[in-house]
């Protein structure tokens, strides 16, 4: 019976190869789909993930990354006094308006920090950071053409002022989110003053108000009392470690916004659609030997046999199929990232997902069209 159900899976090569380029193209599909929602969700965190500090300090009133509100910059002075601190910066984020060479202008996130000593990584040498001068922006190479810039040395305005770009980082920019830009905390405060005393003299002061502290510890099991001392000496501050400051914000794009919600009902049509391709497949071949089975059950072949031999194809099928699907989900995964930087991530336990609606679907198909194999009459098989 192995044999022979085998041979039904080769005997039509024209067909195969159609059966397994719609499997293949199933696969791809749930693998982009489950890849494009995976990499949303992971970048609404890069800025996070991207530093090295213990713990970010904010308003009690924090909703999440984007969205909170400003504290003084004496706090980076005060936090960076106590027991087991071994360093605290300020960080501030900026809306703002960038005008290229050419006229064109972009929505931007200026991110501004301490280049020099700084916690964000950002996938380039420290060095790289601390030579950037004032007016000077690091930002992801996939964001250039939005910027309508041609590289480093490119050069743009914000708000009227000067501002060249000077670094270009890795995976560092999310999907939602406009174009991030990276610069001192000088330039961000002279490009979007809140403040009467930014606005008068153009760089960062007492009166500059932050969205956040970064702190690092002395040594890391010392973080939870460090937190604790913060918020004792900042009765009106929070102090998240890295990992809670990520789920917070992963959280608010999932659950509280329609973007999370339309992205994970993407991912789920895919799984369902890229099933549905695969169970019509398999129908239809078991369906093509109906006559064949009517035969074996004419010789006394009994109905576990049957399950078996269409067990067999539909796993044959499924593997032969995912093989190309998994090589086309990668590859739309890096055209992807290299064209704009957009993170499809496919991960093992969506490779896992792929295959498993593979060969859960060729299963479920077969067996679907076997109970017509198993009840076939055997006459069937004599032209009656």
């Amino acid at each position: 019976m192995r044999t022979l159900a085998l041979r039904y899976v080769f005997e039509d090569v024209p067909r195969l190869v159609a059966s397994l380029a719609g499997i293949a193209f199933a696969v791809a599909l749930v693998l982009v789909q489950t890849g494009i929602y995976s990499g949303f969700v992971r970048s609404t965190t890069l800025l996070v993930d991207n530093s090295e500090a213990d713990l970010w300090v904010a308003s009690r009133a924090m909703s999440y990354l984007e969205i909170t509100l400003p504290v003084p910059y004496s706090w980076v002075a005060r936090i960076g006094a106590l027991d087991g601190v071994q360093h605290a910066e300020p960080l501030v984020l900026r809306s703002a308006i960038w005008q290229s060479s050419d006229g064109t202008l972009d929505y931007i996130r200026v991110i501004g920090f301490e280049p020099a000593g700084s916690s964000l990584r950002l996938g380039v040498s420290p060095a790289a950071l601390t030579a950037m001068r004032h007016g000077d922006v690091a930002t992801d190479a996939a964001q250039l053409a939005s910027l309508h810039a041609a590289g480093v040395g490119a050069r743009g305005t914000i708000h009227g002022l000067p501002a060249r770009v000077a670094v270009l980082t890795q995976a560092s920019q999310p999907i939602i989110s406009p174009t991030f830009l990276y610069a001192s905390l000088d330039s961000a405060v002279a490009w979007a003053p809140l403040s009467l005393n930014e606005i008068m003299d153009g760089q960062h002061g007492s009166g500059t108000p932050l969205n956040y502290v970064l702190v690092r510890v002395r040594t890391p099991g010392s973080v939870n009392a460090v937190r604790a001392a913060i918020e004792r000496a900042l009765p009106s501050a929070r102090a998240f470690p890295r990992e809670e400051m990520a789920a917070i914000t992963r959280t608010f794009w999932v659950e509280r916004t329609k973007i999370g919600f339309l992205l994970l009902l993407g991912a789920s049509l895919g799984v369902f659609v890229g099933g549905i391709v695969v169970a019509q497949i398999l129908y239809a071949s078991v369906n093509e030997h109906l006559r064949e089975y009517g035969t074996l059950k004419a010789l006394g072949i009994g109905d576990r046999a049957l399950y078996g031999a269409i067990a067999l194809q539909a796993l044959t099928l499924a593997v032969l199929g995912y093989i190309p699907g998994l090589a086309i989900g990668i590859g739309v995964a890096a055209a992807a990232a290299a064209g704009r930087g957009t993170p499809i991530e496919i991960t093992p336990s969506g490779a896992v997902l792929a295959f498993a609606v593979a060969l859960l679907t060729c299963i479920a198909a077969a067996f679907v069209a076997v109970q017509r194999a198993v009840r076939v009459d055997p006459a069937l098989a004599f032209g009656a």
